[in-house]
């Protein structure tokens, strides 16, 4: 079905909306794709955050326009998702990654990340990115490690103290 001029410029502001908040963005092919297989891979993104779109090449192009996402446009060939992330940065590589698993005809292009392109190949480095979650955690452990090392130093010597004590009284 053929998009009205009006139809056009509605779906370029969009994208283009939702590429300047975005931190990544992952372009992949689909050709061969069901639509039921299309369906499903919308509802995954929806659920993981990510703002996914099948966009003629010409729109996207002017779509990503004035954003860090610029560096795409030679990647725009064929039939084409664009996926963006906005807050976390792996969810998207991780929704196309997860997903063509088990549909081998959708495959990733390429991937930006803070402004930077990267090859297809870097789709698993990007999606085992750790969520923010799983980031906050890691950085709690990190500086709870030092402090709970601290506790067992400082409580160390009353309680060989404590041991000694009750070694000797069972001794003695």
């Amino acid at each position: 079905m053929a998009l009205k001029l009006e139809d056009k410029k509605l779906l370029v502001r969009e994208v283009n909306a939702v590429a300047g908040e975005s931190i990544s963005a992952v372009a992949a092919e689909y050709r061969g794709l069901s639509v039921a297989d299309m369906s499903e891979l919308r509802v995954e993104a929806r659920n993981s955050g990510v703002y996914i779109r099948v966009v003629k090449n010409t729109l996207a192009r002017l779509a990503i326009k004035g954003t860090e996402f610029e560096c795409l446009e030679e990647s725009l060939k064929g039939p084409i998702i664009l996926a963006f992330t906005k807050e976390d940065p792996g969810a998207a590589a991780r929704v196309v990654k997860k997903f063509s698993k088990d549909h081998e005809e959708l495959k990733a292009v390429s991937l930006v990340l803070d402004g930077e392109l990267l090859p297809a190949s870097d789709l698993t480095k990007l999606a085992e990115l750790p969520t923010q979650d799983e980031a906050r955690a890691m950085l709690v452990a990190l500086l709870a490690s030092p402090l709970t090392q601290l506790v067992r130093t400082l409580n160390e010597p009353s309680a060989m103290l404590a041991r000694t004590m009750s070694a000797r009284s069972n001794n003695g």
